[in-house]
């Protein structure tokens, strides 16, 4: 299955205190770099960052071999960040993308791979996310025959989970792995 990955790092940050692209771990490490990371070591051939708020800072943290988009209309919100991400991803061979926030920086590589082997049977048509303790989180794996209308449907804060409610998805359970808390507090 060919995969990219695609992170979303264009928030504000507003709850906590800046650009959710220049955030870094305790020890120095951009959260861009780690979610980068964790998605290659996943399965993606290739991953995308889609930056938004102080995005000329942001690039300076985008780790070599990772093609950073920017949304323009970050402010809008998840969607916007969203629909450029499908756009770029739709530029490559993709079958799917394999999608998570930038603000999980415990998330785990090992989830990707549960993940995107939840939708190995049906590459292009597949919709598998992770759980954590029976709640939704990332990754989340978007098959390309879905990116249309997901982009189509996507509004506001909201990114594709209206969207995954409405439809199949298979649920693959990553609360054994850890990595399901949201940094951006």
């Amino acid at each position: 299955m060919d995969v990219t990955g695609v992170v979303l790092a264009a928030g504000a940050g507003s709850r906590s205190g800046g650009a959710k692209a220049l955030r870094s771990a305790p020890d120095g490490t951009p959260w861009l770099a780690i979610a980068s990371e964790a998605l290659r070591d996943a399965g993606c051939r290739e991953v995308i960052a889609v930056l938004g708020a102080e995005a000329e800072d942001a690039l300076a943290l985008v780790p070599r071999g990772v093609l950073p988009v920017v949304a323009t209309d970050w402010h809008e919100g998840q969607s916007a960040s969203l629909k450029v991400g499908l756009a770029a991803a739709a530029t490559s061979s993709a079958d799917a993308v394999l999608l998570t926030l930038v603000d999980l920086p415990g998330q785990t590589a090992a989830a990707g791979r549960r993940v995107i082997d939840a939708g190995s049977d049906d590459p292009r048509g597949s919709l598998a996310r992770a759980h954590y303790d029976d709640a939704p989180g990332h990754p989340v794996l978007l098959g390309r025959d879905h990116w249309a209308e997901i982009a189509e449907s996507a509004t506001g804060d909201r990114g594709a989970r209206d969207y995954l409610r409405s439809h199949l998805v298979f649920e693959v359970d990553c609360s054994d792995l850890g990595g399901g808390a949201d940094g951006d507090h």
